[in-house]
């Protein structure tokens, strides 16, 4: 099993940038795709961003392809997402998640490991 834990959120101006971290435990982090959702209140959890085991492969979320870059380093145990350009609808409970998918996912369904959230703040 893989556990994980979301850091570097914050409160941020509209316009500026955050680095959010997602370290995992265990051997076999390289072993699995990995993922970005985020839920804002009286929202539903959405998708945001993922990567395949490798890094080979990335998918984004319309509404934040071109500002967010999502990234893995697989020595560390440690996944990334780079959140430029922030908007006020960016606010919302950002979480990392682990999937046995070979291939990008965007489905919440497919993933079987998630992080207990970081709180990501946009003021206009």
């Amino acid at each position: 099993q893989v556990q994980l834990v979301e850091s570097g959120g914050g409160l941020v101006q509209a316009g500026g940038s955050l680095r959010l971290s997602c370290a995992a435990s265990g051997r076999t982090f390289s072993s699995y795709g990995m993922g970005w959702f985020r839920q804002a209140p009286g929202k539903e959890r959405e998708f945001v961003a993922a990567i395949t085991w490798t890094g080979g492969s990335t998918g984004y979320a319309g509404s934040v392809k071109g500002r967010f870059t999502i990234s893995r380093d697989n020595a560390k145990n440690t996944m990334y997402l780079q959140m430029n350009s922030l908007k006020p609808e960016d606010t919302a409970l950002y979480y990392c998640a682990a999937t046995r998918w070979s291939t990008v996912t965007y489905s919440s369904g497919n993933y079987f490991a998630w992080g207990q959230g970081t709180q990501v703040t946009v003021s206009s």
